[in-house]
């Protein structure tokens, strides 16, 4: 394949998906900057690894491994080198497709998820984007009852967490 036409259908391809980026850097991220930040490191790491894609699963299955698997890196690596930031300063970035003014239920949801470590963050997007157990497994390497288990106990403690918002309903 020419590099044109194989950059033409990554390019195609990202386009088509790009609700990913959107979804895995509000999950992992909590400022604009941030988040637009990974947006590049996961494109860059999808291309990086493009010649690696076969086809053997769906074009967004393999972005969405790659872009949790980047995510929860760049994630690490920021946290060790970054200053935290108050949960009042997160905001709905104007250029996501997303409502700019979300309802209070999705913006205490977002800001509960920005307490859960990162796989436990890359076990809600899959479970959001209604992968079976079998699926989340696969994509985080290990077995489906442990993901089964891991998807209960990090919904369980999702659903704490929002209860501490309660006085924001």
């Amino acid at each position: 394949m020419y590099v044109k036409e194989k950059e033409r259908e990554f390019l195609m391809q990202l386009e088509a998906h790009k609700g990913i980026l959107h979804k895995v850097g509000r999950m992992y991220m909590d400022s604009l900057e941030d988040r637009a930040d990974l947006h590049q490191e996961i494109i860059i790491q999808l291309w990086k690894s493009y010649d690696n894609f076969k086809g053997q699963s769906a074009f967004s299955s393999w972005m969405y491994r790659v872009a949790v698997n980047t995510a929860i890196s760049y994630f690490k690596k920021r946290k060790q080198h970054s200053h935290s930031v108050g949960l009042d300063s997160i905001a709905e970035p104007a250029n996501e497709p997303y409502d700019p003014n979300p309802d209070k239920q999705l913006d205490v949801f977002y800001r509960a998820v920005q307490q859960l470590s990162p796989v436990e963050k890359a076990i809600i997007l899959y479970f959001m984007e209604g992968l079976p157990h079998r699926e989340i497994g696969l994509q985080l390497g290990i077995t489906e009852g442990n993901a089964r288990v891991k998807l209960n106990r990090t919904k369980e403690k999702l659903q704490n967490i929002i209860k501490t918002y309660d006085d924001e309903f």
